[in-house]
């Protein structure tokens, strides 16, 4: 077991104690690229948001590739960060007047000052491999796949107050499944997370959505995609959904192989935990489909962030394109085990931990390939669900209907299904809702009142059109509608889904089928027969194109 080279550490402890009392915002250290002015606007659009003095924004001038080499990470970005921390006294150390192998200068550290250091887009992303750097870092290095040095650039920056450590292989994480590290741990490392996607926009976007959320609390629905090639990832993956339904969110938890197809339920995503696919796929790529305000989002495979410019490509950057808020990926293949843990990033997050200390208490190994992506300081659940409830008023008017969902869900966990077909009743009352009306439809059917759903959804025929992310839901009110005895119901709300949705075209041909199943029901043959028309064009097109 490799841990840190810490030199005179036990100096500093105090100073380290004595900073630990401050506001977490005055001590939050911000990196840009004096190169990139989206890079400053980032950073400074941040820092004013969560009241960061403007000082504690550190701009050094650098490359605009993603990926640097070891020579130019330590000339460029470590040994200049590195040198201004220690002469604004965030690191205390010492200079000495030695090189280590890797050109960095040796210092004998004592402690630092820093909450968080959040790096900003178009600071370099990952450093590559070097071979005339190579060397052993036993016991890792036995094995053939940690005889690398490539790494990303925010993993080796938590290592700034370390000293010159072995860049070899990994380091492990001294506070990883540490829920109360003491200040010797602590002054180990520097906690680093990232602000970056595909645009500025993107990141400006994830800043603000953030915040927002956190104002009322994160508020949508959960889903967990729980089978891979591995079973020690499932067995993450199944804790995660026991604790997403613990907090009750109700998780949709597939448990079929590969990830979510497109035309699953996937209404207001607000969790969203799953892997085990090359590049985002399934609901994620319908049209302008978004996630809901704060939303944790995480796949987990290999390269899922071995780049954050691109919205299609691996995971990371599209899904913060889309709208999260949170997500973690690697940069290289970090191999499951030393990735950061889904299970043990939501058990943090849940007891009200902020980001930045919660990815570190998830994640073992540091000198390695992980990132994290958003605002350290973002506390999810840092309102608690009966606090939410009871502010209710005060939210947003389209997740006030998700709040009601998951009251519902805790009150029926509680064995209070009377008290909760009630609450859904009044609140279906004070602003219909496509999620409220399902739930509702739902738990009179198995209360033995099939009669009750019709009036529960016929409104949905009359809804405007639909978010992307939306669409399944619809589909599932016209389906419910069609099995308690309202086909005509049904086909409205067919009608109204096929006349405002864009879908691909192998999921507008399962709808016409489903919708012409409908209108036969019903009795309305020529609309049965035009949708069954239109479903057989969309097979002969694709029987033919290449």
């Amino acid at each position: 077991m490799r841990w840190l080279r810490t030199g005179m550490l036990w100096i500093g402890l105090s100073l380290f104690a004595a900073a630990s009392g401050d506001e977490a915002s005055s001590r939050l250290i911000i990196l840009a690229n004096a190169n990139d002015p989206d890079s400053l606007r980032i950073a400074r659009h941040y820092a004013a948001q969560r009241q960061v003095p403007a000082e504690n924004i550190i701009a050094l001038s650098l490359a605009a590739a993603e990926t640097i080499g070891w020579g130019e990470f330590v000339r460029t970005l470590w040994q200049p960060l590195l040198d201004e921390l220690v002469a604004r006294d965030w690191i205390s150390a010492i200079r000495m007047n030695l090189q280590d192998e890797v050109g960095r200068i040796k210092y004998a550290m004592s402690g630092h000052r820093i909450s968080y250091l959040v790096i900003c887009r178009g600071v370099p992303l990952r450093i590559s491999h070097d071979p005339q750097l190579a060397a052993e870092a036993r016991p890792m290095t036995e094995k053939p796949e940690f005889r690398t040095n490539r790494g990303s650039v925010d993993s080796e920056l938590s290592l700034l107050a370390a000293g010159n450590y072995n860049i070899n292989a990994f380091v492990r994480n001294p506070i990883f499944l540490n829920e109360r590290p003491g200040s010797f741990d602590q002054a180990q490392l520097v906690k680093v997370t990232r602000l970056d996607g595909p645009a500025a926009t993107d990141v400006i976007a994830l800043i603000d959505r953030t915040i927002s959320a956190e104002r009322h609390g994160l508020l949508g629905r959960a889903y967990v995609d729980v089978r891979g090639p591995h079973k020690q990832g499932e067995r993450w993956l199944e804790a995660v959904a026991r604790q997403l339904d613990e907090l009750h969110f109700d998780p949709e938890v597939r448990l079929q192989p590969g990830t979510f197809p497109a035309g699953v339920r996937f209404d207001a995503p607000a969790l969203y935990f799953g892997w085990y696919a090359r590049h985002l796929n399934g609901p994620f790529t319908l049209p302008n489909f978004r996630l809901a305000p704060g939303a944790i989002a995480l796949h987990i495979h290999s390269n899922s962030a071995e780049t954050l410019r691109s919205t299609t490509t691996g995971w990371c950057g599209p899904l913060v394109a889309r709208g999260a808020a949170v997500t973690c990926g690697a940069v290289y293949e970090p191999y499951l085990e030393l990735m950061h843990q889904p299970q043990l990033l939501l058990r943090m997050l849940a007891r009200g931990h902020n980001l930045g200390d919660a990815a570190y208490y998830a994640v073992p190994a540091l000198s390695w390939q992980n990132i994290v992506i958003g605002d350290p300081l973002y506390r999810p659940f840092a309102r608690e669900q009966a606090e939410q409830w009871a502010g209710r008023e005060t939210l947003p008017a389209t997740l006030r209907a998700y709040a009601a969902l998951r009251e519902i869900n805790r009150l029926v966990a509680a064995q209070k299904r009377a008290e909760a077909m009630d609450l859904a009743r009044q609140e279906m009352r004070r602003q219909p809702s496509l999620a409220l009306g399902v739930a509702l439809a739902r738990l009179l059917a198995e209360e033995g009142q099939p009669e009750a759903v019709a009036p529960m959804l016929g409104f949905a025929a009359f809804l405007p059109s639909a978010r992307s992310d939306e669409w399944a839901l619809w589909q599932q009110a016209a389906a419910l509608l069609e099995q308690h005895g309202a086909p005509a119901a049904a086909v409205g709300a067919y009608k109204a889904l096929l006349g405002s949705a864009n879908p691909p075209p192998e999921l507008r041909q399962t709808w016409l089928t489903e919708a012409a199943r409908a209108a036969r029901l019903a009795g309305d043959m020529m609309q049965s027969t035009r949708w069954e028309q239109e479903a057989a064009a969309l097979t002969a097109r694709a029987n033919t194109e290449p």
